[in-house]
């Protein structure tokens, strides 16, 4: 388990590399998304149509879901058999009064989409790669411009993720993405498997939409604790419309969204292992041996 440890800056170096890189790839036709971009809701919303993404059963008693005690729907029929029962055992494990081990508390790369969780972004634009920056833990990915997956794509925790614009909007596709002991497609502990594949749309919106959508969301499903950005409610927002494809772990594709507003600060967000759950508030004692070793 971790503690998050937090720090505040004022985001003029970051802002400066963002006009620095992102300059050569802005012009007519392409829609400048660069800049830093934050929310406050905790879970992604549900597509306009078609099937969406695992939700939370468990409700507090004014109706908004219970970030703290994730239980996802299993009986959710996107999911197979194998998916269906790794839900249910994480949510037997929240129920039960404990956290259970996910990429954000075991201190573990968080691939894609779980990293659409998190709740700043920075997009950096250039020529022949966009880079995508997020708040927690320092996770950064690669996205390759007008290139088309390797023949032989070699596993890793970002995955492979190529891109093109379509009119206005960054079309993003990713395979390759690793697997690992506390790995999971969102915040219930959805599986995948090697067969994942992730498409990603992102696209300039109108203020007050993102604003609507944003508030809509957190009114659904709460918050984080305290504003992790300061927010620029003026001003285009961005949404990320995603795709998900994984005959192993899902019976049809399904897709979410999540939108942004404009930030204004950027947050540090380290992880540093501890034994203390920051959700429960339980300190578990920690094995010691009788005898010294040296």
């Amino acid at each position: 388990m971790r503690i998050p440890l937090t720090s505040r800056w004022r985001g003029a170096v970051l802002l400066a590399a963002i006009q620095v890189f992102s300059a050569p790839a802005i012009g007519a036709e392409v829609p400048d998304l660069s800049g830093l971009w934050g929310r406050q809701s905790l879970d992604w919303e549900p597509p306009a149509n078609g099937p969406g993404p695992i939700v939370n059963t468990k409700l507090r008693p004014n109706g908004v879901r219970d970030s703290d005690t994730r239980v996802g729907d299993y009986t959710d029929p996107i999911l197979t058999p194998f998916a269906a029962a790794e839900v249910k055992r994480h949510g037997e494990i929240s129920l039960s009064g404990e956290t259970f081990p996910d990429p954000a508390n075991q201190c573990q790369p968080q691939g894609t989409p779980y990293l659409l969780n998190q709740l700043e972004v920075a997009l950096l634009q250039g020529k022949d790669q966009v880079t995508i920056l997020y708040m927690i833990d320092h996770h950064v990915r690669h996205i390759r411009m007008n290139q088309a997956h390797p023949a032989h794509v070699v596993p890793s925790w970002s995955g492979d993720s190529v891109g093109h614009y379509e009119g206005d909007t960054l079309v993003v596709d990713t395979v390759g993405v690793k697997a690992g002991p506390y790995s999971m497609i969102d915040r219930y502990g959805t599986p995948y498997t090697d067969a994942l594949h992730v498409v990603e749309r992102y696209v300039l919106i109108d203020d007050q939409i993102a604003l609507e959508a944003e508030q809509r969301n957190e009114k659904l499903s709460g918050s984080a604790m305290g504003r992790f950005a300061d927010f620029d409610s003026k001003g285009k927002g961005l949404q990320i419309q995603f795709t998900v494809e994984d005959k192993g772990a899902f019976t049809r594709p399904w897709s979410a969204i999540v939108t942004y507003l404009r930030g204004r600060d950027w947050l540090e967000y380290i992880c540093a292992e501890s034994p203390f759950d920051y959700v429960t508030g339980k300190n578990p004692q920690v094995p010691t041996a009788r005898e010294s070793d040296f």
